[in-house]
């Protein structure tokens, strides 16, 4: 196991997926500086709470992106550092193999960045800035649709936007993206947005108001195709039946499978995660507990362990489930990471081969004591 301290608080982690590069990834940071005492939100242990809204427009938040390179004793190395307002999600474009390598970064300033990998100087750089907003909306997620189908381009961006809008990025003739669709989609902020990586012409999106959608990019955005408020199972020795109610907290985080279709991932700030068919996208397969708020899930990127999914659960550290089990969603949870002492925010599986145990690192990040851990 490696730690390292980020310095400034750290909110997210993305290892590329780039068989180049899979040696890199990356780490986001966000420090809120408060020009005034009597705006300041406090947690119960008086700290300044990282739950960015767009009321909070008198804060100044700064950030970097730290560049990693795990060494070949699975130890970590910072080879660049790159000033940004804060970080709130970024994200690696999956393409193929002649393709460099291109990460997309959502700041609390309204912009999407993107930064290509340039592998004889280790380095990324910065090659177009997005405005998706003015400078007091903040960019809360971002996600690529080319995970299940990489290309030699850049494919489409989905970015919610703390003002409860989501908007799409399409290259244009020169390859540059630029904005095509915006809608507001939630009466509260969209933590997260994220593409069916099987059909690309539908996103899902989950929010504050305590509801995931699904939207069809080749409809207008009036309505969304569905909007989900959770169903509750409840079984007796008698009946299992199902009944609709609302999230008890807001949707924090949805992704598509990359090798099982019809399957997503969603987590809420409610301490749970529910695995979906989106053929039926209003009942869960099934709901696993994850102890404290699920900030992020991901799934494992190999086929072999398809089943396994990453969950940093904020009050309640880093976790594996297994999730699927053949053809019947299951849940149990089958590790876990406990060494950080802060909110668990940031989490990913390299795309490099397992180790000589024949496990899979993990990168995970914490935000108060900004720390950055990798594990197996």
């Amino acid at each position: 196991m490696v730690a390292l301290d980020t310095v400034w608080p750290a909110d997210s982690i993305e290892f590329c997926p780039h068989e180049s590069a899979s040696d890199i990834f990356v780490c986001g940071t966000y420090r809120l500086e408060q020009p005034l005492a009597d705006t300041q939100v406090h947690t119960d242990d008086n700290k300044v709470d990282f739950e960015p809204t767009a009321r909070k427009q008198s804060q100044v938040r700064r950030g970097k992106c730290l560049v990693l390179q795990v060494t070949d004793d699975r130890g970590v190395s910072q080879i660049q550092e790159i000033s940004l307002p804060a970080v709130l999600d970024q994200k690696w474009c999956h393409t193929s193999r002649t393709a460099s390598p291109v990460l997309g970064i959502a700041d609390s300033e309204g912009n999407v960045t993107l930064h290509e990998w340039h592998k004889e100087e280790r380095q990324l750089k910065t090659f177009q800035s997005v405005s998706c907003a003015t400078s007091d909306v903040m960019c809360l997620s971002l996600d690529w649709s080319t995970r299940r189908y990489p290309t030699n381009n850049h494919g489409s961006l989905v970015v919610s936007l703390s003002n409860g809008s989501l908007c799409v990025l399409n290259p244009d003739s020169t390859g540059n993206l630029t904005i095509v669709n915006r809608w507001h989609a939630h009466d509260y902020e969209p933590w997260i947005a994220a593409w069916n990586y099987w059909d690309t012409s539908i996103i899902y999106s989950g929010g504050d108001d305590l509801t995931m959608k699904g939207w069809d990019v080749r409809q207008n955005f009036i309505q969304p195709i569905f909007t989900n408020k959770r169903h509750v199972i409840i079984s007796t020795c008698f009946v299992c039946f199902s009944y609709p109610r609302r999230f008890n907290a807001g949707v924090t985080t949805i992704q598509s499978h990359p090798h099982i279709e019809y399957l997503i991932a969603v987590g809420s700030y409610d301490n749970s995660v529910c695995i979906f068919d989106t053929r039926k996208p209003l009942v869960p397969l099934v709901q696993g507990d994850v102890g404290g708020g699920a900030w992020r899930v991901k799934w494992h990127p190999s086929p072999s362990r398809k089943e396994d999914l990453l969950v940093a659960s904020m009050h309640d550290g880093f976790k594996v489930a297994r999730a699927h089990n053949g053809e019947h969603a299951m849940w149990e949870v089958v590790k876990r990471f406990d060494d950080h002492k802060s909110l668990a925010y940031g989490a990913d599986w390299s795309f490099a081969p397992p180790g000589v145990d024949g496990e899979t690192l993990i990168g995970s990040c914490s935000f108060y004591d900004h720390m950055l851990h990798l594990w197996s």
